[in-house]
C-alpha cells in the first residue's frame, strides 16, 4: 500500500462523525486508474441508520464513475485492525474482486493485510 492512501483513509477518519459511540472510522480506496475514494462514518441517533466508513467510501466511488477497485485501506481512532463490518463486507465483495488488497491499519500504518 502507498503512503498516500494511508494518509487519505486518516484524514477522512478525521472527518468522521461519531457523537455517540465516540468511535471515528475512515476508509479509501483506490480504483486502478489510480482515483482515490474516501468516506467515514456518520452515526445518528436511530441506529443503524448511520453509514459507515467503508459505505460511504463506496458511495464517492460510484458518483465517482467506478472502476476496478485495487486496495482499500480502513482505519480507526481507538482500534487497531478494525474490520470491516458484515454489511460492509457484503458491499465490498459486490464492487471488489478477490484479488483486491484490503488493509486494516492503526496510527502507524499498516496493521495487517
Amino acid at each position: 500500500m502507498s503512503h498516500d492512501l494511508f494518509e487519505a483513509a486518516k484524514a477522512a477518519m478525521a472527518r468522521a462523525y461519531a457523537p455517540y459511540s465516540k468511535f471515528p472510522v475512515g476508509a479509501a480506496l483506490r480504483t486502478e486508474d489510480g482515483r482515490v475514494f474516501t468516506g467515514a462514518n456518520i452515526e445518528v441517533a436511530s441506529y443503524p441508520e448511520g453509514w459507515c466508513a467503508e459505505t460511504t467510501a463506496l458511495g464517492h466511488y460510484i458518483m465517482g464513475g467506478g472502476g476496478k477497485i485495487v486496495e482499500i485501506a480502513v482505519i480507526a481512532e481507538r482500534m487497531a485492525k478494525c474490520s470491516p463490518c458484515g454489511g460492509c463486507r457484503q458491499r465490498l465483495a459486490e464492487f471488489c474482486r478477490p484479488e483486491t488488497k484490503l488493509y486494516l491499519c492503526d496510527n502507524a500504518g499498516v496493521a495487517e493485510t
